[in-house]
């Protein structure tokens, strides 16, 4: 009987049986897909798919949608439990929740596609919401600074919602997101770029008062994000670190590896609020991951560890590497002087300027996301370089890719694209560098400040005016104006703003 089996597995499950009962509430009230009732009570996806076999006949199908048979429903009645019940911090803003729910879908429906190569998973507006609310009632924000270690949630804007005397700052990988950011918050998130396994903007150190992450839910990932938000954490006595991060009943040993690997890092748990964040996907873990509350004990340096922090793509943390004919390849193509020894395949990162003191480089992009390779073009010092990235890389894959970034360094590298070089998987981009002879005075401020992309932009600007055009600094000075990234690294910089910044640059030679 379906019932006895039914039974047998909410005895498997103890005092956790309660989720279970759930989704049979759930399939005996209506029809559901197979990823709301994994959501909805936060029920890992073979757990669900466990209780559906014990169900057998009695489930019966629409499309993707299932529910237990009207009929058979009252055989199952004893087993149900009521609803989650609704969230008092969701409940009791009345109209208000109304509004900033309805401003956080429009920002979500119009955020860029997940990428999976960096683990995204769109958590669900309600969540977004809940958490702008929680950090609001928890926190005196106002005056105080939040920084968001990756944002593709959009949790920044909804805490600007909720409370606009709160400083947002967001940093992230996905220069996409960045610039959607700055789009739908007018600029009142302030946004940085950073890959957070190469270190993070200078400016952005000791900076915060909170910092709000929902890392890769991988061993290395979590410890390197949770790592990186110490760093920005003004005052260790008053700072928290809030991470995002959830495992399935069915592997606590995971969830252990990473609870180890946040107290190695001095973190002690102030609180866990399980299955505060509900998700559209990640159903292998219920669709749902803890709130962690974390209190620093020190600020312990992060190791530069792997590349490989992710679950999924070419930067999992199974993944292969490109393999030794793809890198001897990169090396054979690396432009350089004939009398210079082939350059070593170096590996990705750009902290500091990159090759000083070589004749050429070569580059081992073949992990690329997407911004690596930019970057890398921004951080050569050498004049020549040559980098593996893969095939289908946004900047090499199409001409107008191809043509968007040799937009913003043309003046310092003039680019060949290999494509499927030397397999299918991969593709070799040679930097040849551009004589400063063949420039315009306009293209040679450029130059120098892509030159020396690690200065404060204002610094450095106002340096490449007063040698290219042999005037004095205050004349520079002025020549330059008001802009609110001279404080800044140009590296550090979102995509569209450096491309924004470049025009501005050549024009003030004039």
């Amino acid at each position: 009987m379906a019932t006895e089996l039914v039974r047998a597995l909410l005895d498997s499950h103890g005092a956790h049986a309660r989720k279970l009962r759930r989704v049979l509430t759930l399939l005996g009230d209506d029809w559901h897909t197979l990823a709301d009732l994994v959501r909805l009570p936060a029920v890992p996806r073979r757990t669900v798919q466990d209780l559906l076999k014990a169900l057998d006949v009695d489930v019966e199908s629409d499309g993707d949608r299932v529910r237990i048979a009207p009929g058979q429903v009252a055989r199952y009645a004893e087993f149900t439990a009521e609803p989650e019940p609704v969230d008092p911090l969701l409940s009791r803003h009345g109209e208000r929740l109304d509004e900033w729910l309805g401003a956080v879908r429009a920002d979500i429906a119009s955020v860029p596609p997940p990428l999976t190569a960096l683990d995204h998973v769109q958590a669900t507006a309600e969540t977004v919401l809940k958490r702008a609310l929680w950090l609001d009632s928890r926190y005196d924000l106002a005056g105080r600074t939040l920084l968001c270690l990756g944002d593709h949630d959009l949790t920044s804007l909804a805490v600007c919602a909720v409370n606009p005397d709160v400083s947002v700052v967001v940093v992230d990988v996905d220069d996409r997101l960045l610039a959607h950011l700055d789009e739908r918050s007018g600029g009142r998130v302030r946004t940085f770029h950073a890959d957070f396994r190469f270190g993070l903007p200078p400016t952005l150190l000791e900076s915060a008062d909170l910092v709000f992450s929902d890392p890769p839910y991988t061993q290395e990932g979590v410890a390197l994000f949770a790592g990186r938000a110490v760093e920005c954490l003004a005052d260790l006595g008053r700072g928290r670190v809030l991470l995002a991060y959830g495992f399935s009943d069915r592997t606590p040993a995971l969830g252990l590896k990473v609870q180890q690997e946040l107290l190695r890092l001095g973190l002690v748990f102030e609180a866990v609020l399980p299955a505060f964040h509900r998700f559209d996907g990640a159903q292998a873990i219920g669709s749902a991951a803890d709130l962690y509350v974390c209190r620093p004990t020190s600020r312990r340096p992060v190791a530069a560890g792997r590349t490989a922090i992710y679950t999924h793509g070419p930067q999992s943390v199974e993944a292969e590497g490109p393999g030794a004919k793809a890198l001897q390849s990169l090396v054979d193509l690396a432009p350089r002087p004939e009398s210079s020894p082939p350059p070593k395949p170096r590996a990705p990162g750009w902290a500091d300027p990159i090759g000083r003191g070589a004749a050429s480089l070569a580059v081992d992009l073949s992990g690329d996301p997407g911004p690596w390779l930019l970057r890398t073009l921004l951080a050569c010092s050498p004049g020549r370089m040559a980098a593996l990235v893969p095939n289908n890389h946004p900047d090499v894959s199409s001409a107008v890719g191809q043509e968007e970034l040799t937009s913003l360094v043309d003046t310092r590298f003039a680019l060949r694209f290999m494509r499927s070089t030397p397999d299918g998987k991969h593709c070799v981009v040679v930097a040849d560098q551009v004589l400063a002879g063949t420039l315009d005075p306009g293209g040679l401020v450029v130059r120098e400040v892509l030159m020396r992309s690690h200065g404060k932009l204002g610094n450095v600007w106002r340096e490449a005016l007063t040698t290219v055009l042999r005037i004095t600094k205050r004349e520079a000075r002025d020549l330059i104006g008001e802009h609110d990234d001279l404080e800044h690294r140009l590296i550090d910089l979102p995509r569209h703003r450096i491309a924004a910044l470049l025009p501005l640059i050549r024009a003030s030679a004039g």
